[in-house]
């Protein structure tokens, strides 16, 4: 029997908050668990009418897109089948930053202004309308409740985003005790900050955990070393997200907490891109969500094969994301799911890896740790970070002409406040930095094996 607050906030709370916030979150997702059990055929006809809006409005209404869709052979938008939607030129995230302003509909309103975290080491500016985020919260609780809990159920999220740490205002505050969600900030992972962490799961008793799965399965190794038990709490399912999670992972966190880790593939920028469901698939969000993999010529790559990512998200008229490459590489699986639903599936996600780096003093950390620190300094094109040895870190900036020679200088003093004074950080001006043999490039590289420590 469904736990009565639980139902209360999911039912009545929580569908208040998104009306008054001016969202159809409820209806669409409402949609969502009908059209998840369609068949391909029936979600590709969605997908083509809801792309036929999309490209006409940004025809008429973004300035960007009139004279690329005029180019592409796609005059005033039209389209004719979802093939066509390849004669569209890719968005990457550079033509985002220099089209900005041109981007957004001239008929959008109440936009909210939004940034990646930085973990792909180009931070990115953009613009999200109200469509958008009914959609992808839709998207998300829909993938939620396939585990049988749902908004309101006690929840601890496991994150590192000052983008959220930021916003722990009173309002958010008294937000989270309605909606018993409990926030472990994820930046460091000491022994104490460990022994918090665990104490606080263990009180909360949550039903679901959320975070990243490096984070989470730290938590899972600490407590089993030190045999804490987190495995008689009642949680249901432990969802991860924004990095890859590798088998070690998830085997530590399925054993320490005793229930099913549900993966979930998806950005600020890209949206909602798909989760696992209870029997194994990893569900595509079809009806927001046109996936292309692509190889290194732009070529699209069939099914058992890796390509990178490319999205056409479908509800972002407002400040339209088509064809964008995400720099994520994945495969595509041309079986179906045993579950039934009609949703295609990923077989494989080869991106998103960011490492723990360790502090003089042994602390680990999560690498956004250092990420965030580059990541806003004005001219900084890319980077990566190498961290040799517990007393020696080198980073490497390909910059332009915004960056100034005190950056440097700020850089190192960052790091050191993270990593140790007496940390040697060497800084280098590169002209390119090369990429892993998957085509994604690796931003932290940590020579310290952290989790011997």
């Amino acid at each position: 029997m469904a736990d009565p607050y639980t139902q209360l906030v999911a039912g009545m709370i929580f569908p208040l908050q998104e009306r008054l916030k001016g969202h159809d979150t409820v209806r669409v997702r409402r949609e969502m668990d009908d059209s998840q059990w369609w068949p391909r055929e029936k979600l590709e006809a969605l997908q083509l009418a809801r792309l036929r809006t999309l490209l006409q409005d940004a025809y008429r209404n973004v300035p960007y897109y009139r004279a690329i869709l005029d180019d592409s052979g796609l005059p005033e938008g039209r389209i004719e089948a979802l093939s066509e939607l390849r004669k569209v030129p890719f968005l990457t995230k550079a033509l985002i930053r220099a089209n900005c302003e041109r981007m957004k509909s001239n008929q959008a309103h109440d936009l909210a202004r939004f940034n990646t975290g930085g973990s792909s080491g180009e931070p990115l500016i953009f613009w999200i309308g109200k469509e958008r985020i009914s959609h992808d919260v839709a998207a998300k609780w829909r993938a939620t409740r396939w585990w049988g809990v749902d908004i309101g159920d006690p929840e601890v999220v496991v994150w590192g985003s000052p983008i959220e740490l930021g916003a722990q205002d009173r309002l958010r505050v008294l937000r989270d005790m309605v909606f018993r969600t409990h926030l472990l900030p994820a930046f460091e992972m000491s022994s104490q900050k460990l022994d918090e962490f665990v104490d606080t799961i263990r009180t909360v008793r949550p039903r679901m955990v959320f975070g990243y799965p490096s984070s989470i399965s730290l938590i899972a190794e600490h407590a089993a070393k030190h045999g804490r038990r987190l495995d008689n709490l009642g949680t249901k399912v432990v969802f991860v997200t924004s990095e890859r999670l590798y088998d070690h992972q998830r085997a530590m966190i399925e054993r320490v907490f005793a229930c099913p880790v549900a993966n979930g593939y998806g950005g600020r920028d890209a949206g909602f891109i798909a989760h696992q469901c209870p029997a194994g698939g990893m569900h595509i969000t079809t009806e927001d969500i046109i996936l292309e993999l692509v190889d290194s010529k732009g070529e699209i790559v069939p099914p058992g094969l890796e390509g990178e990512v490319v999205i056409t998200h479908l509800a972002t008229g407002d400040f339209p994301f088509i064809r964008y490459r995400t720099g994520d590489v994945a495969v595509l699986d041309e079986r179906p799911c045993s579950c039934g639903r009609g949703l295609p599936l990923l077989k494989e996600i080869q991106g998103r890896a960011t490492d723990f780096v360790l502090a003089s003093d042994g602390t680990i950390m999560h690498g956004l740790a250092l990420i965030y620190i580059i990541r806003d300094i004005p001219g900084v094109e890319n980077f990566r970070i190498v961290q040799e040895s517990l007393q020696e870190t080198h980073v490497e900036l390909v910059t332009n002409s915004h960056f100034v020679a005190d950056s440097v200088r700020a850089i190192e003093q960052g790091f050191k406040r993270r990593l140790g004074q007496d940390v040697k950080v060497c800084i280098d001006q590169v002209a390119d930095i090369s990429r892993e043999a998957s085509g994604k490039y690796r931003y932290v590289v940590s020579r310290i094996a952290a989790v011997n420590h």
